[in-house]
């Protein structure tokens, strides 16, 4: 995956570290394995987040990251796309769990097979999607996967994964194996920012996280089992990264206006004139401050509220830059600077406006609030 997007992107990490949005299939029981393997190839793009979603299918024993298809041997992060390979996952799993035509379709749900030169944000063949079958049974049910898959008309494109015999395997370097795990902060902002979950849970919503096409040996592998719930107390624990950490990651707007008190230009952010029921959140730490309908038009061009969801969620203190006092407003466990509170808001709404960065917010829509964990705050809207 590109790091360079990594540092353009703009997430949030909650608890700690980024909560990943994206509900898998589970077991409603424990599973036995049987102690038979087998192994799969597959490509769909960035392979921090193949191996990722996975990962988490029943079944599955482990997912290394590499590279195949390409003509040299022994490639590396920094030669492997000019040679022609892609990045791809080697699968290892037990077959009397989960089969090679669910991983398959599985690889299909799980990212854009309408694209056949890249992957979201990564361009180019290297990224591109691509089934490898190792003879002419498994070539069959690839195949066989992606007709009934395009028999549902679900995509607004035509199927364009490849579907090619085996390759040799390179395993990737150290680093890249368990990406998500080992830099949760970094693979959060580069998946949140490539678009790849909101893409393909639009697509299939619920079903992206069941077998529709396929059958599972255990019907239990095909649950699921949505995001935990967020209360007011989840961020109680939040630990926030270290400066170096968070100056690598976030871009270089966010990091000026949080951490360095800076203040984006009027009318520049999108969330300005955004009035779409949801929620506003901590970029840095997902901790929600802001309601839909406590938002209003100041005219300043900057995102103005007339009060915070609740006292407690930010932090007020004296500010005397720019030759003026003011009241800045910070969020409580991120301590971000997010802007400043005036006493010239609505005064049939309390007479003060919260003006806020919007390079400081992410915000959810309510469509997505129980999907990403924020159910509780429904009734705010």
């Amino acid at each position: 995956a590109l790091i360079s997007i990594v540092l353009l992107a703009v997430g949030y990490v909650g608890h700690g570290i980024w909560r990943e949005m994206v509900a898998t299939p589970v077991a409603t029981e424990p599973i036995q394995l049987s102690g038979k393997t087998e192994t799969a190839l597959f490509a769909n793009g960035c392979f921090w987040c193949v191996e990722h979603d996975i990962e988490a299918v029943p079944g599955v024993i482990s997912a290394v990251s590499g590279y195949a298809g390409g003509t040299t041997q022994n490639p590396t992060y920094e030669n492997y796309a000019a040679s022609g390979h892609r990045e791809v996952v080697e699968v290892t799993y037990d077959p009397t769990v989960v089969t090679y035509e669910n991983l398959v379709e599985h690889i299909i749900k799980h990212g854009d097979p309408t694209d056949a030169e890249g992957s979201f944000y990564d361009r180019g063949v290297s990224y591109s999607p691509a089934i490898y079958y190792k003879d002419d049974e498994q070539k069959n049910k690839a195949t066989s996967v992606i007709t009934a898959i395009e028999a549902l008309r679900v995509y607004k494109k035509p199927l364009t994964i490849a579907v090619v015999p085996l390759a040799t395997f390179w395993p990737a370097e150290e680093y890249h194996q368990d990406y998500s795990k080992k830099n949760e902060l970094k693979y959060s902002y580069y998946r949140n920012a490539s678009g790849r979950t909101k893409f393909f849970e639009t697509v299939w919503g619920k079903d992206a996280y069941t077998f529709t096409v396929t059958e599972a040996p255990q019907k239990s592998v095909s649950i699921h089992t949505p995001t935990p719930p967020f209360n007011q107390n989840s961020w109680v624990a939040y630990t926030k990264p270290s400066q170096a950490v968070l100056r690598e990651t976030l871009s270089p707007l966010v990091y000026k206006v949080t951490q360095e008190e800076g203040t984006e230009r009027p009318g520049s952010s999108a969330l300005d004139k955004n009035y779409e029921p949801g929620i506003y959140v901590d970029v840095i730490s997902g901790e929600p401050l802001f309601s839909s309908r406590d938002k209003y038009d100041s005219g300043t061009g900057w995102p103005s509220f007339v009060k915070t969801l609740s006292a407690e969620v930010v932090t007020l203190t004296e500010d005397n830059t720019l030759f003026t006092k003011r009241t800045e407003v910070r969020s409580r466990y991120a301590d971000s600077h997010i802007g400043h509170v005036f006493p010239d808001g609505p005064a049939e709404r309390g007479g003060m406006r919260y003006c806020m960065n919007g390079a400081a917010l992410r915000f959810i829509p309510k469509d997505d609030m129980v999907r990403e964990g924020y159910e509780y705050l429904l009734l705010e809207i």
